[in-house]
C-alpha cells in the first residue's frame, strides 16, 4: 500500500488572540474572582497558555443573583421574537470569529484543528441558529399553550467539547426564556470566556449569561445553590450520581448526560470499507474523548478476521501530532490525569489476556499523546470491555448470531449510543428496537444535528438535548 508524506500545514496560533490572563464573566462584566487562579495548559506541549480567574462560593452567589435579576426584570418577560434576535446575533458572531475560536479550542483542548474548525465551531453556531428559530414558536412545540421558562439554569460542562457543549446548554435555555450560570471545565475554560465576550458584543442584557471558571468545588456550589431552578450537567457518571443526590427532594429540575460504553455492531453483510471508516470515526475522533464513542466493536465471526486486517491498515495511516497542523488526525490527550487513566486501563487489558495492537505511527517527543490502540480477543468480563476508557482505545469482541450481538451490546450499565452496520434495512430496525441506547446510528457513527435529540438512560443519564425534545428541559410544562 503506498504511503504519503505530508508537509507540515500549521494553522497560526496568533489567530487565537490568546491573552496572558482571563477574568470570569458576571452580570455583563469581566471581573476578578475570589478563588485561586488556575493555569490553562496546552496538552500538546504542556506549556501554560494563560492564567484564569476562578470563582468562590460568594462569586457563585453573585452570579446566581445577577441571573435572577435578569430573568425577573428583562429576559423572562421578553417576547420570544426579541430573544430570537439575540440568539441569531450570537450565532453570526460565532461564525465571524470562527477561526479564532477554532484555534483557541485546539490550543486549550488538544483536539485537531480540522475537527474544531469543521465540526465543533460550525455545530455550535448551528445550535444557536436552530434555537433562535424556536424562540417565538414555543407555543407550537407540543408542550401546551404558553409554556413558561423555569428561571435560572445552572450548567456544568466537560472538557471534551468545551464550546459545543456550551452551545448545547446555553442555546435552548436562552430560547426558552431562562437565564444561565455556566461553569466550564477546569482544564478548558478559554473558549467559554471568549463566548462571554461574544455575548457582550451581541449586547445581551447583563446577567442573562454568566461564566464562572473553576474546579469541582465551584460546580458543587452552583448546582446546590437554593435559587437555581434547573441544573444541566454533562460529565462523569460518578459526579452525576452525586448531583442527583444533592437535588433529590428539592423540586428543582435536572438533566444529566453522562458516560457511555457504546457498541458498534458489524454484521457479516455490512460494507466493510465503509464500516472501517465509521469505526475509526467512532473511536478515534477527538482522541476518543467522546461520551458516545464506539469503544466496543462487535463483529460477526465470519468477517472478523478480514475486518480487523482492514481496520489495522487504516489505523496505521492516522497521523498523530500537533493539533494545529491541518494534517493531524489524532491530537493530544487533554490532561496528564486522563492520559494516566488510559494507560492504566490499557495495561489492565494486557494483564487480563487481551491482544494489544498499537499503531506504528510516530508520537511527538513532548506533550500528552497516546497511539491509537486496538484490543482483540476481548472478553465481556475484562475492564476494557466494561469501563469507559475515554481515549483512543478500541475493544473488539465477536458474535455468531444477531441475538448474541444484542445481548453483548446491552451488557453494560450505560445506555447512551450504539451503531449498526448492515445492508438490510429490516435488520437495522430490528436491532434499533432492541438496543438499550438513547441514540442508534445506522451505517454511520457520531453524526449530530441541532434538530435531533441526543441523550441516554440508565447510567448514561436522562433528558435530551437538541431538537424539539430538548426544549422540554427548559420549560415549565
Amino acid at each position: 500500500m503506498p504511503t504519503f508524506e505530508y508537509a507540515p500545514a500549521p494553522e497560526s496560533r496568533e489567530l487565537a488572540n490568546l491573552r496572558t490572563s482571563y477574568q470570569m464573566f458576571v452580570d455583563g462584566k469581566f471581573v476578578d474572582g475570589a478563588g485561586k487562579p488556575l493555569k490553562s495548559v496546552n496538552p500538546a506541549t504542556e506549556e501554560v497558555l494563560a492564567e484564569v480567574a476562578t470563582a468562590s462560593s460568594d462569586d457563585v452567589d453573585l452570579a446566581v443573583r445577577a441571573a435572577r435579576r435578569a430573568y425577573d426584570r428583562v429576559w423572562g418577560r421578553m417576547p420570544g421574537a426579541e430573544r430570537g434576535k439575540y440568539l441569531f446575533r450570537i450565532a453570526r458572531l460565532i461564525q465571524e470569529r470562527s477561526r479564532e475560536l477554532a484555534v483557541l479550542e485546539s490550543l486549550d483542548n488538544g483536539k485537531p484543528i480540522k475537527e474544531s474548525r469543521d465540526t465543533d465551531v460550525p455545530t455550535a453556531a448551528a445550535h444557536f441558529f436552530h434555537h433562535a428559530g424556536w424562540a417565538d414558536k414555543l407555543d407550537y412545540a407540543g408542550y401546551g399553550p404558553e409554556p413558561r421558562p423555569l428561571g435560572v439554569a445552572a450548567q456544568v460542562i466537560p472538557w471534551n467539547f468545551p464550546l459545543l457543549m456550551l452551545a448545547w446548554k446555553i442555546a435552548p435555555a436562552l430560547a426558552c426564556g431562562n437565564t444561565v450560570v455556566l461553569k466550564p471545565a477546569e482544564t478548558t475554560p478559554l473558549t467559554a470566556l471568549v463566548f462571554a465576550d461574544i455575548c457582550r458584543q451581541a449586547e445581551l442584557p447583563p446577567g442573562v449569561v454568566n461564566i464562572l471558571p473553576g474546579a469541582g468545588d465551584v460546580g458543587a456550589a452552583l448546582v446546590s445553590h437554593p435559587d437555581v431552578d434547573k441544573v444541566a450537567f454533562t460529565g462523569s457518571t460518578e459526579v452525576g450520581k452525586e448531583i442527583t443526590r444533592t437535588l433529590a427532594g428539592t423540586g428543582r429540575r435536572l438533566t444529566l448526560e453522562l458516560g457511555g460504553k457504546a457498541a458498534n455492531i458489524v454484521f457479516d453483510d455490512a460494507p466493510l470499507d465503509q464500516a472501517v471508516e465509521g469505526i475509526v470515526n467512532g473511536i478515534f475522533f477527538n482522541q476518543g474523548h467522546v461520551c458516545c464513542a464506539g469503544s466496543r466493536l462487535l463483529v460477526q465471526e465470519s468477517v472478523a478476521e478480514e475486518l480487523l486486517a482492514r481496520l489495522r491498515t487504516r489505523i496505521a495511516t492516522l497521523r498523530v501530532g500537533d493539533p494545529l497542523d491541518k494534517n493531524t488526525d489524532v491530537g493530544a490527550i487533554n490532561s496528564r490525569e486522563q492520559l494516566n487513566k488510559i494507560i492504566e486501563l490499557s495495561d489492565a487489558g494486557d494483564a487480563e489476556g487481551a491482544q494489544r495492537w498499537t499503531s506504528p505511527c510516530p508520537l511527538p517527543e513532548r506533550g500528552l499523546f497516546f497511539a491509537p490502540t486496538v484490543f482483540s480477543e476481548v472478553q465481556q468480563s475484562m475492564r476494557i470491555a466494561k469501563e469507559e476508557i475515554f481515549g483512543p482505545v478500541l475493544s473488539v469482541l465477536t458474535f455468531r448470531t444477531p441475538d448474541e450481538a444484542i445481548t453483548k451490546a446491552n451488557n453494560t450499565p450505560y445506555g447512551l449510543s450504539a451503531g449498526v452496520w448492515t445492508e438490510k434495512g429490516s435488520r437495522i430496525l430490528w436491532a434499533a428496537q432492541r438496543l438499550r441506547a438513547g441514540v442508534v446510528w445506522a451505517n454511520t457513527f457520531n453524526r449530530f444535528d441541532p434538530t435531533a435529540p441526543f441523550g441516554g438512560y440508565r447510567e448514561s443519564g436522562f433528558g435530551r438535548e437538541g431538537g424539539r425534545a430538548g426544549l422540554e428541559a427548559y420549560l415549565d410544562v
